[in-house]
């Protein structure tokens, strides 16, 4: 994790007195809406009153792309920076994340994705300034980025993607609209799950996975109603970054690994993707891991702690069904995906999903063709059919 995390209301004010202490001149990596909010000028003035100059770039999208990195590379490089600060959702940190370690290593970013290539300096020092509460990437060591030339999202995972300094401030989420908030906080459960029932999972990720599926259960549906709740808003920045520690030292597993295909081929935002793949994913994989969903199933549903295992298994699948439906998650089809596109394609994304790792982690590992089926199966998917269970 970072060497350094600020959380809690207004923490964005320690930005100027934390990148004093490690540049003098900052690239802010974020996007247009962010600036458009006046979120970009807020970083520059608390970096100018500590006596650093800005440079901005502002042209992060939904999704980063190997170009972004480019971009913004060679501004930092043109304009001789020295500290580079992000604000803004997973794609502006991710993408920032990117630029830090390219600064000082050669290559290009998908050189390092498996290991192919070596982390051999330093990366730039980093401050991640996350304005949504679902990708955790402030304290992650995984970035994701699309290579555009072949169409696939990028996992690449390495310590030196580890920023330096993380501000997760609560304040900053509120201007998250009620469908980002959806899908974002879908993304943060996602990650703790995922991290729950991974393969590699640990007692310490465990912990933190377990407290973050209690904190989004209980307050995203508060959240997504009422973007200025400040209790559920707090909750949910909290839950997020827990997540994302818990994944980043536990790993994702199947729902990620088929999901990124889905954003690189489709451009759908990487938290609406997850969220349309995590039920069936997890009706798929739960004779696998019937007694780890049936602990979550215990931290959704205490009044029914008592019922068996298979049984509180299925009441996971269930609450995570209802969350998806209250906060309006869209299937593959309601979302727009055109169905021919999607069948001629479908064999890639399978291939593209199992290449990139992350399904080697799922308590069930699936094969090419079962990939296929989930993906046919996510596609029309219901989020009101629900598992009969008995009390």
């Amino acid at each position: 994790m970072p060497q350094t995390v600020f959380y809690g209301n207004d923490s964005l004010t320690k930005l100027g007195e934390q990148a004093a202490l490690l540049g003098k001149k900052a690239l802010i990596i974020s996007d247009k809406i962010m600036s458009q909010i006046g979120n970009v000028k807020r970083c520059q003035e608390y970096l100018e009153e500590a006596g650093l100059t800005t440079v901005p770039y502002l042209e992060v999208n939904s999704e980063p792309t190997d170009e972004h990195v480019s971009e913004a590379l060679t501004i930092f490089q043109d304009q001789q920076c020295d500290v580079i600060v992000t604000i803004g959702g997973g794609s502006c940190l991710d993408a920032a994340k990117a630029v830090a370690v390219l600064a000082t290593n050669d290559g290009y970013i998908g050189d390092y994705m498996g290991g192919k290539k070596t982390v051999t300096e330093n990366p730039i020092p980093l401050i991640t300034i996350p304005t949504t509460a679902g990708t955790g990437s402030e304290v992650t060591s995984v970035t994701v980025i699309t290579n555009t030339k072949d169409d696939i999202k990028m996992m690449i995972k390495n310590p030196a993607f580890i920023p330096q300094v993380a501000i997760v401030d609560p304040v900053l989420t509120y201007s998250s609209p009620p469908h980002v908030t959806a899908a974002t906080g879908v993304d943060a459960l996602c990650h703790a799950m995922e991290a729950f029932i991974s393969r590699v999972a640990q007692p310490l990720t465990d912990n933190l996975a377990l407290s973050a599926i209690e904190l989004i259960v209980n307050n995203l549906r508060t959240a997504y109603i009422n973007g200025h709740d400040q209790d559920a808003r707090e909750k949910m920045a909290f839950a997020s970054m827990q997540a994302g520690l818990a994944f980043t030292n536990a790993s994702v597993t199947l729902v990620h690994g088929m999901s990124r295909p889905i954003g690189a081929l489709f451009h759908v935002p990487h938290g609406v993707s997850n969220a349309m793949l995590l039920p069936a994913v997890l009706e798929y994989t739960k004779e696998s891991a019937i007694e780890r969903l049936a602990v979550i199933g215990r931290v959704l549903r205490p009044d029914l702690k008592s019922l068996k295992n298979e049984e509180l298994a299925e009441v996971t699948v269930n609450e995570v069904k209802k969350l998806c439906r209250d906060l309006h998650i869209p299937n593959m089809k309601t979302y727009g995906l055109d169905e021919e596109k999607f069948n001629e394609v479908v064999s890639k994304m399978a291939t593209d999903a199992l290449a990139s790792g992350s399904p080697g982690n799922n308590p069930r590992v699936p094969s090419h063709e079962e990939i296929i089926d989930l993906y046919h199966i996510c596609y029309d998917y219901d989020f009101t059919v629900l598992e009969k269970v008995s009390k």
